[in-house]
């Protein structure tokens, strides 16, 4: 039995997550979602981890309230700690029951401290605030504070919509100041794009000279992005690659540790464990890395100690070995191996890739000749990596019922430089779940459930590919 990859509760789902360091550990927080019904009220469970391998499961750190109370479901916030050694807990309270003027449920402002190293919290809900005129009571969540020393004052930012404008366009990313973190006032707002339905999970952060805020959306794409500036109060810019990950990956926030920054997020399950179901809110807890650019920008990749954990070498043989090169200039060619891999692995391939090559990649659990597989696939001339799967959705009897017309996995496509020559493609696969990153710098994380075995394999079309390098690792039994 290996130890997996990627954290998940025995007793449910992995929601939104609350990530902090504290003493060179990571203490995960975050919504616990069992998926029952009714809904039993939501809690923040946590887990710690040390390495980014092993994981030690908390469970309940902070008690959902009662039927009746604000906090029937303790939504997500964030953690601060004070000068005086106090930790404090901001969070979203919610009750079904608990209506505003327009009769949709509020979002509210609560809080909790701890004394005690957040072994325990004590909440304070004459603490507890919600809109102000302006906003939607039912859109005021997510409180994300932080220490802005050049004002000396705590910023909370939440997740808000504008009670006024187009119904799609409303979103904003609201604003209160405070002193001592006990008493709040409202203040303008941190970032007003007037662009999206709201912006989830707000982040935001210093690294050397830029300042980013990261935020996740549902309205233009269900993902996470990101901003850059050189100060919190902007003006924001939109790098050219502006998100985490894909449609997956979702709700992630960051914390830092030795000058490095990890991203903390879910992989979405799907509806009936299949390819075709549709996406569900929470999943399994994933992390990615994020690198420094030189210029400010962002790349996302694995963590070195999360590859070095695979270290027992998989024997795998290609057609004639490698260097193995694939020359198609017209047509379409697949070498897959001869042999199965396990259901957790850790590959790398290194892709020396041709001029005008249209395709290349990795074929994952994939048939012997190659016809039904999972497909990474690096399109140069559209500066993308997608992912794919064949069959895709089947509609009928006759041969042009194979949805063809389906280029890949809807919102499962990421931009990247794909210029003629080296290029390193990563994949861990674990399960169900599967993350490719290209480059140590853009990063896919997808589930795949229909097929559970198959071979390794690596195809080009239309061009050259050259596989001058190809790793795969396990990790050791338990």
């Amino acid at each position: 039995m290996k130890r997996p990859v990627f954290f998940q509760p025995s007793d449910g789902w992995v929601g939104d997550l609350i990530p902090f360091e504290k003493d060179g550990e990571f203490w995960l927080f975050y919504l616990h979602e069992d998926r029952s019904d009714p809904k039993p009220g939501t809690s923040w469970n946590l887990v710690t981890t040390k390495d980014l391998t092993e994981f030690q499961d908390h469970g309940v750190s902070l008690q959902h309230g009662s039927a009746t109370e604000l906090d029937f479901n303790a939504y997500t916030g964030s953690i601060v700690l004070d000068g005086a050694g106090v930790h404090h807990l901001f969070y979203t309270g919610h009750n079904p029951e608990n209506l505003g003027s327009d009769g949709v449920p509020l979002q509210l402002v609560m809080h909790a401290t701890s004394a005690d190293g957040m072994a325990t919290w004590t909440k304070h809900p004459e603490l507890t605030f919600g809109a102000p005129d302006g906003y939607e009571s039912g859109d005021w969540r997510d409180p994300f504070v932080f220490r802005d020393e050049s004002k000396n004052q705590w910023r909370m930012l939440l997740a808000a919509r504008h009670s006024a404008g187009p119904e799609r366009r409303r979103g904003v990313i609201a604003q209160c100041v405070s002193d001592d973190l006990m008493a709040w006032q409202y203040a303008e707002p941190f970032w007003d794009p007037r662009r999206y339905i709201t912006h989830e999970c707000p982040d935001v952060f210093a690294w050397g000279d830029w300042w980013y805020m990261v935020y996740s959306e549902f309205s233009e794409s269900f993902t996470t992005r990101y901003r850059m500036a050189k100060s919190p109060d902007g003006p924001w810019t939109v790098p050219d690659r502006d998100s985490i990950d894909g449609r997956a990956f979702y709700a992630s926030k960051s914390a830092a540790r030795d000058g490095r920054r990890f991203f903390f997020g879910w992989i979405a399950s799907k509806e009936g464990n299949s390819d075709q179901g549709p996406w569900q809110w929470a999943g399994t807890m994933a992390v990615l890395e994020a690198r420094q650019n030189a210029d400010g920008t962002l790349g996302f990749c694995f963590a070195d100690e999360l590859v070095d954990s695979f270290w027992e070498d998989i024997p795998v043989s290609l057609a004639s070995g490698l260097p193995e090169r694939l020359e198609v200039p017209d047509g379409y060619q697949a070498i897959v191996s001869a042999e199965d891999l396990p259901g957790q692995f850790y590959a790398k391939a290194v892709l020396d890739i041709g001029a005008n090559t249209t395709e290349c990649g990795l074929l994952l659990r994939s048939s012997d000749d190659g016809d039904q597989s999972y497909v990474l696939r690096l399109e140069p001339k559209r500066g993308r990596l997608v992912f794919d799967r064949w069959p895709r959705t089947i509609t009928g009897n006759a041969q042009w019922h194979v949805s063809g017309d389906i280029p890949h996995s809807i919102e499962l496509e990421r931009p990247c430089d794909l210029s003629p020559g080296e290029h390193t493609l990563e994949v861990i696969v674990d399960g169900d779940l599967c993350v490719a990153v290209v480059d140590r710098q853009v990063a896919l994380s997808t589930r795949i459930y229909d097929h559970s075995t198959g071979r390794i394999g690596v195809f080009a079309g239309e061009g050259s590919v050259t596989v001058t390098e190809l790793e795969i690792r396990q990790r050791t039994d338990i």
